[in-house]
């Protein structure tokens, strides 16, 4: 089977009965969604289940026929895998971890760069917020935003990405960042604790 095939493609050959075209979508964006995972958790083993679950959840959608992000897969499925990442933040109030070279080092824990438990859940709020704000805006907007906050992209991969130069990908996060500022100021919206 073709690897340049549309995920669009891949997803309803899939919920058409095709097991191998699952198969191709995990192999296209393993790299990617792990990435983005470990970069969230920084662990290996947590990682792992959290990519599965992530794929668990895909599954479970696809096969109920109620999968409808129109040639939007990997957004949805880093939507997904984000979601399950704040869940696993929530169940475990998680303390940083610190290496260990036999010397107990303090300044190896506090001086970690996780956020303690309740500035993990502000953040958590926030992230909310802002994820509902986000809905809000033009697709154009929202699809840089979304790949520039959430996935890591830089201008570069974003502009290859959508098919546009660096100077409209810069120009669309701009407009969006904008217009989230009006919705705030419009809603009275607070951001901070």
């Amino acid at each position: 089977m073709d690897l340049q095939i549309d995920d669009s493609v891949l997803v309803s050959d899939y919920m058409s009965g095709d097991e191998r075209a699952l198969e191709i979508l995990i192999n296209r964006h393993n790299q990617r969604l792990s990435s983005f995972i470990y970069s969230k958790v920084q662990d290996r083993e947590v990682t792992e289940d959290i990519f599965q679950d992530t794929f668990m959840k895909v599954i479970r959608t696809l096969k109920r026929g109620s999968y409808n992000e129109e040639g939007k897969f990997l957004p949805w499925v880093m939507r997904i895998a984000y979601n399950l990442i704040m869940d696993h933040f929530r169940r475990n109030k998680r303390l940083p971890k610190f290496q260990s070279n036999g010397d107990f080092n303090i300044f190896s824990v506090i001086g970690d760069e996780q956020l303690n438990a309740e500035s993990q859940l502000i953040k958590d709020q926030i992230d909310c917020d802002l994820e509902q704000l986000i809905e809000e805006l033009p697709e154009d907007q929202k699809k840089v935003l979304f790949m520039r906050i959430y996935q890591d992209m830089s201008f570069k991969e974003i502009a290859e990405n959508t098919g546009v130069s660096i100077n409209t990908a810069l120009g669309r996060m701009r407009y969006a960042l904008i217009n989230i500022r009006k919705v705030i100021e419009r809603n009275d919206i607070v951001l901070t604790n």
